[in-house]
């Protein structure tokens, strides 16, 4: 079966959820990170840069691959290929998890 080709738009990017099993030493070491259900994902290779109200383009502060932490309501989720993804816009990320 082929997979399916997907492409957000503007500034929209899509993550995978992180399991527990996957953190880093480092990780448990604060306690923000700490947290319990505190949701924290891989972002995937996305779309285009998004524009701001005079239609300048505002390149993406998060990259894939890039582990981020993001609001507990935020994001769509969706199913494709069987995997479980969130779609969301960038601005709904707080942070890149280093």
């Amino acid at each position: 079966m082929a997979k399916t080709k997907f492409r957000p738009l503007h500034d929209r990017v899509v993550v995978k959820r992180i399991d527990a099993e996957e953190k880093s030493k480092g990780e448990s070491s604060s306690p923000i990170l700490r947290k319990k259900n505190r949701p924290k994902a891989r972002s995937l290779p996305w779309g285009q840069e998004g524009r701001d109200e005079s239609g300048k383009v505002i390149k993406p502060d998060v990259k894939s691959g890039d582990r981020v932490l993001f609001g507990k309501w935020s994001g769509t989720e969706v199913k494709l290929d069987g995997e479980e993804l969130l779609i969301m816009k960038e601005s709904d990320i707080m942070g890149v998890i280093a």
